[in-house]
């Protein structure tokens, strides 16, 4: 009898020790994603940086202000997804007769952080222009296990963690045990997506401080430089349904490691201007 209750309550401890298991990478991921893991920010020269470590900007540094080259831009620190993940490639390059930031990804993710002296959202808006090459076919960002993307933003915002619900709170608690840093209390995320509809917002499949936004779609424009000016209060508002806090960080992230295959993308001058209220 013994026998009969001992290998149900096994098998239910490990299915339980499986999930566990892949919720702690899923964190790791997430926090990662977010531009922010102590363990994966590397300086210009490779060195391992803490949050702490890294100079807080004043401005975005723009890519065309640099000549082409292999490197990080200057400003901006690589951080990597995981440890078991492929990086993707990064360099500034001259595109067109000047220099923008170019990702090839081949079953990869990493990407480029850069952290921010605070500042309100309020009037404060987003602007950049990017392209991507090659298409993935296969990337359906509703869809975790095919969440893909050529080209990704992310903006991270500062907030009161005091109103998070309880799960949320041990969500960020279970990252700062893990990577050694909290996770921001928010953030946007703008991306090129294959399948999924121009201004569909979609929750990440782990927690919902992070919100994709989704700015160009499907593979029409593949190949054309694509411009954008986003109002980071008014996408904050709808994503979250609370005024924003101020803006601490952005991160670029260009990514094939779900869907296994590969891309090309560029990225041109990310920059934040205020705009009076009219």
């Amino acid at each position: 009898m013994s026998a009969q209750l001992t290998f149900p309550l096994t098998k239910a401890f490990v299915a339980r020790m499986a999930v566990y298991a892949s919720i702690l990478i899923a964190i790791l991921n997430l926090v990662a994603c977010a531009g922010f893991s102590r363990n994966s920010v590397q300086d210009e020269s490779g060195k391992v940086l803490s949050v702490d470590q890294l100079p807080a900007q004043e401005e975005l540094p723009k890519f065309s202000a640099e000549k082409a080259r292999d490197g990080m831009p200057v400003g901006w620190h690589f951080y990597r997804i995981a440890p078991y993940k492929k990086n993707t490639i990064y360099r500034l390059e001259n595109y067109q007769g000047k220099t923008v930031l170019s990702a090839n990804s081949k079953t990869s993710a990493s990407g480029l952080a850069i952290k921010l002296r605070p500042r309100q959202a309020q009037n404060l808006w987003l602007k950049w222009e990017w392209k991507t090459v090659a298409p993935i076919p296969a990337a359906d960002n509703a869809e975790h296990t095919q969440d893909d993307a050529p080209l990704r933003i992310l903006v991270a915002f500062d907030g009161n963690k005091s109103k998070l619900t309880l799960k949320e709170k041990m969500t960020f608690e279970m990252a700062n045990l893990i990577s050694g840093q909290e996770m921001p209390y928010a953030t946007l995320m703008y991306i090129w997506s294959g399948k999924t509809p121009v201004n569909t917002i979609l929750d990440n499949a782990h927690t919902s401080r992070i919100k994709m936004i989704v700015v160009d779609s499907g593979w029409e424009s593949l190949g054309d430089w694509r411009k954008h000016e986003r109002d980071l209060a008014t996408d904050y508002k709808r994503a979250y349904g609370e005024n924003p806090g101020e803006v601490i960080g952005i991160a670029l992230l260009t990514d094939t490691d779900n869907t296994k295959s590969e891309t090309r993308a560029l990225y041109g001058d990310i920059e934040l201007l205020r705009k009076n209220q009219k």
